[in-house]
């Protein structure tokens, strides 16, 4: 199975955050994930592609030289 779906928990591991954390960013939308049954669940290939596009975002060091 290549859809891996993941716990809170897992995520947290995964991105090595605090359950606390991953629930708050789950809970602001700012992890892809959904809920089951009151649950939250995220499919791995997504987190994936949510890190890329975090790495994209990330603001660059300023290169002026003085």
């Amino acid at each position: 199975m290549t859809d891996q779906i993941l716990t809170l928990k897992e995520v947290a591991i995964y991105l090595k955050l605090t359950d606390k954390t991953a629930y708050r960013l789950a809970s602001e939308g700012k992890l892809p994930g959904f809920k089951v049954g009151g649950s939250w669940r995220f499919k791995r290939e997504d987190l994936d592609a949510w890190i890329e596009v975090q790495k994209l975002n990330k603001p660059k060091a300023s290169s002026r030289a003085e």
